[in-house]
């Protein structure tokens, strides 16, 4: 019997790797193949609606880079024979390989492999051509400033691929609630500026409500985002409701975001010139 994947499903164990996983993707609309640096369950901010399981501050152990490469090249021969969609049920609409997502279980650019992962990413989908997959690095930002992720960020300039930077909120307030980091506007913004003046950069914003309300929220937001767009060339802002529980003492606490919220604010931001997407 084929296994289920879907997006309410993503069982990072399911195809029985250490480092690659497959996801069914709703903000890349089909499957997104993921490679996790963070095997310890290690991430350097705690946010409340993570759903990772027993997550710890810290970071990723060493990266076996080379193993991490034959798991690759085995799921994408298994997505382009066919052989995948045998093992996986998975709805047809999804039945497409969108991209190649750093997430994982933790902040990837904690990872000072980072550039001979997205050397050997570049070359498989070489290999396999698949040139027109790009690679996405999904990450809180923390990292970019290190020598390391810029050199990672140039490499993946270089694939056509981008960040997804996350901001949650719009205020230091609001990101240590959600975060559990103080970050103030004018480091963020710093971030920011520099991720992309190196390579293309979405925000992807996690709305919901935690002793707030998200009608509160949006005057700052929309206010940091103001900022952004005047200093920054990024243009296009990722909204997005919580698909699975929180794994976190918080989880009893958050309630998440119904689609006309996250509707409002993605007419508020649209009206500042940003491309707005909205996934629940």
């Amino acid at each position: 019997m084929s296994q289920v994947l879907s997006t309410t499903h993503h069982d990072r164990a399911s195809a029985g790797l250490v480092y690659v996983y497959p996801v069914v993707s709703r903000r890349a609309g089909g499957i997104s193949v993921g490679i996790n640096l963070n095997t310890n369950n290690a991430c350097n901010w705690r946010c409340v609606y993570c759903q990772v399981p027993e997550l710890k501050r810290g970071g990723p152990e060493p990266v076996d880079v080379e193993h991490l490469a034959r798991e690759l090249r085995g799921l994408l021969d298994d997505l382009v024979s066919g052989a995948f969609y045998q093992q996986f049920s998975i709805a047809p609409e999804y039945r497409q390989l969108k991209d190649i997502a750093l997430s994982g279980n933790g902040e990837p650019t904690s990872a000072r492999e980072l550039p001979q992962v997205l050397a050997v990413i570049g070359d498989i989908l070489a290999d396999f051509k698949l040139t027109d997959i790009k690679p996405v690095i999904i990450s809180n930002g923390s990292q970019v400033r290190q020598v390391w992720v810029d050199e990672a960020l140039q490499r993946l300039a270089a694939l056509d691929g981008e960040v997804w930077f996350k901001v949650d909120r719009g205020s230091a307030e609001g990101r240590m609630r959600v975060n559990s980091m103080m970050l103030d506007n004018a480091l963020l913004l710093k971030r920011l500026e520099h991720c992309a003046q190196r390579c293309r950069t979405k925000i992807q914003t996690c709305l919901f409500e935690y002793q707030e309300r998200m009608s509160d929220e949006l005057a700052s937001f929309v206010s940091l985002m103001e900022q952004v767009r005047s200093r920054t060339d990024i243009g296009d802002i990722m909204l997005y409701a919580p698909s699975r529980a929180s794994t976190q003492p918080e989880a009893p606490e958050l309630r998440y975001a119904p689609i006309e919220t996250l509707q409002h604010w993605q007419k508020a931001l649209q009206a500042l010139g940003f491309s707005v997407t909205v996934s629940t």
